[in-house]
């Protein structure tokens, strides 16, 4: 490995499976000290359990590197301030911020319950919030003082957050919504010398193996382009200090694929100086839409 990390701390959440395992191992083995966050909850978020993060701080010291688990709720105050504190009082610093801690509930909408879409905006926006408020205070602090850091957020979307995703639309509006802090954050962090750019995996997880079972299925030879540690190069890289210059960005990453998002942009526009009737309304969206490029089909759309 090449040390693209060395001397970086780094956390990552939800790291004791699948994507987030894949991260921190992968900055570990680039030389960061590595802060594994998991609640060890089921696939609906259901129980606790510090084992799964206990198990890749394993891995990694087997490896020859540094790590500590750290349990907590990174959804509640105190479990996002502790995550932050456990990676300054234990390693001196904090360089690194992967925030990929998540769950699902699927229904279709008219099956959502409230306390399911609760739950989902819960540990994906608001999980992504806290960790990402507390860390900019300490990193707006070392700035203050001085020591101004090269750090670095990496969050994590999806193509759900981007297209949207049938029976899924308690996960797709969280992942929306990790869109527009992402680019919040850059905007107000980049003078304290925080880069806070946003991932939109396609891996097989948890998440994804029951969704998605025929696309996330392992080759049985070749390259499997499905694994989560394919995205992790990535991770590695926007979270170095390698990535400077590179902030308020989306990236979808697949298997050997890297894709600059662009995002809302601004098509066809008509506007006639005064206002419209409500007929005249709709002939100019009419006419607009036949200019305009065809959107994305929605996931899950038959």
């Amino acid at each position: 490995m090449s040390g693209l990390c060395s001397e970086r701390v780094a956390i990552v959440t939800g790291a004791g499976r699948g994507l987030g395992r894949a991260h921190a191992l992968a900055l570990a083995a680039e030389g960061a000290k590595v802060v594994v966050n998991d609640l060890g909850v089921g696939l609906d978020g259901s129980g606790s359990g510090t084992g799964p993060a206990q198990l890749v701080v394993d891995e990694i010291v087997a490896r020859g590197g540094q790590a500590v688990a750290h349990g907590g709720d990174i959804a509640t105050t105190e479990g996002a301030a502790s995550l932050i504190r456990a990676a300054v009082e234990t390693y001196g610093r904090l360089d690194t911020l992967v925030n990929n801690a998540g769950f699902l509930r699927d229904r279709m909408l008219v099956n959502l319950g409230e306390d399911d879409w609760d739950a989902v905006m819960r540990v994906h926006l608001k999980g992504h919030f806290l960790p990402l408020k507390y860390a900019a205070a300490h990193w707006r602090a070392e700035a203050k003082a001085g020591r101004a850091p090269a750090a670095r957020v990496v969050n994590t979307s999806s193509g759900a957050g981007l297209l949207g995703s049938v029976g899924q639309g308690n996960y797709s509006a969280a992942k929306a919504g990790i869109i527009g802090l992402t680019l919040v954050a850059a905007a107000e962090m980049g003078r304290y010398g925080v880069l806070v750019n946003a991932i939109a995996p396609a891996a097989r997880t948890r998440m994804t193996e029951a969704t998605f079972a025929e696309t996330m299925a392992a080759p049985e030879a070749g390259f499997d382009a499905m694994a989560p540690e394919n995205v992790s190069p990535l991770v590695v890289w926007l979270g170095s200090a390698a990535s400077a210059g590179v902030t308020g960005r989306v990236f979808e990453a697949e298997g050997g694929r890297i894709t600059v998002m662009e995002g809302w942009r601004p098509g066809p526009t008509a506007d006639k100086g005064a206002r419209w009737s409500p007929a005249g309304a709709g002939e100019a969206v009419l006419k607009l839409l036949a200019e305009a490029r065809v959107p994305e089909p929605v996931y899950g759309a038959q």
